[in-house]
């Protein structure tokens, strides 16, 4: 009767054993991992600090909340070519085709000419100046990336609708870009790819004040863009038949909830690439190169 007991007991015992020399490796592991790449406790650290699926999470819903409704004001009041063009890259962005474009463009010819005389010029301003949420945003991501106190130099709200401008206008474009002008994916890769990093340089530029120098911004913004693009191609394989399939089993309410689940993906990237750019940048094999120091930098915050 005591022999059972004891081999129960001897199993249990030596199943703890190998849980505890487990974890002691994974714990000696973790140690000299940091202790050979300190980049990536760094990271893990800002990756926490910044709150990444949080500050996403919101972004995306600024997005979709302010700058969508934002493109339908601006595309009722765009000429027809603008307007058209407009359609093609929105279809492009969000992977649209089929049962799912052919309801964007409807929704664009039906809301031309009732849309901009219910809101007037006014009421475009009005929703303007709310897409400004995004701005605001996708600042605050930057600062917390870069690590820039709340106290610090002020930021000209211009900057907000200047980045909104912006935006718009690479929109615009998406959908040749994103096509290769017509030359297919060989073009479209390092167009898409160039096209965006200057965008995201100049965009962290633009939403920091300048209180960090050019040089330092360009892991994020190339890290940024490397992830932007990827996910572009990858949207062109799965986004059409996910979207579809949404609005063929649920309606408009499940269009809605892929594209808004889309927008997460592509912020948390957005929020990854920025965080992490601003890390590599302040490590010392490659500050040395970029000029950038241990401190947020300097600028006037104009």
């Amino acid at each position: 009767m005591t022999t059972r007991p004891r081999a129960a007991f001897l199993r249990q015992s030596w199943w703890t054993a190998q849980f505890e020399a487990q974890r002691a490796f994974a714990r000696s592991m973790v140690a000299r991992t940091e202790a050979r790449f300190p980049v990536v406790t760094q990271l893990t650290a800002r990756m926490v600090a910044v709150n990444i699926f949080d500050s996403a999470t919101r972004l995306a819903a600024q997005c979709f909340v302010t700058a969508v409704p934002l493109l339908f004001v601006v595309g009722s009041f765009a000429p027809e070519g603008v307007r058209n063009q407009l359609v093609s890259s929105v279809s492009a962005v969000f992977g649209l085709t089929g049962a799912s474009k052919d309801q964007l463009e409807q929704v664009y010819r039906s809301t031309d000419e009732n849309l901009r005389d219910a809101t007037g010029v006014i009421g475009a301003l009005m929703v303007l100046l709310s897409a400004t949420a995004c701005s605001r945003a996708m600042q605050r991501l930057c600062k917390r990336a870069w690590l820039v106190p709340r106290t610090g130099a002020k930021i000209a709200p211009w900057r907000w609708l200047a980045w909104i401008g912006v935006w718009l206008s690479v929109l615009i474009v998406q959908g040749p870009v994103r096509d290769g002008f017509g030359a297919g994916l060989w073009l479209a890769i390092p167009v898409t790819m160039l096209s965006q990093t200057l965008l995201w340089w100049w965009s962290q530029h633009l939403l920091l004040g300048g209180l960090i120098g050019w040089r330092p911004l360009l892991p994020g913004a190339v890290l940024t863009a490397f992830a932007v693009t990827a996910l572009s191609i990858g949207s062109r394989y799965y986004m059409p038949r996910a979207v579809n399939r949404s609005l063929a089993e649920y309606g408009p309410v499940g269009t809605v909830l892929t594209l808004l689940s889309w927008l997460i993906v592509l912020c948390v990237a957005i929020a990854v690439g920025i965080t992490a750019g601003a890390v590599l940048a302040r490590e010392p094999w490659l500050a040395r190169r970029l000029g950038a120091g241990t401190g947020t930098g300097t600028g006037t915050g104009t």
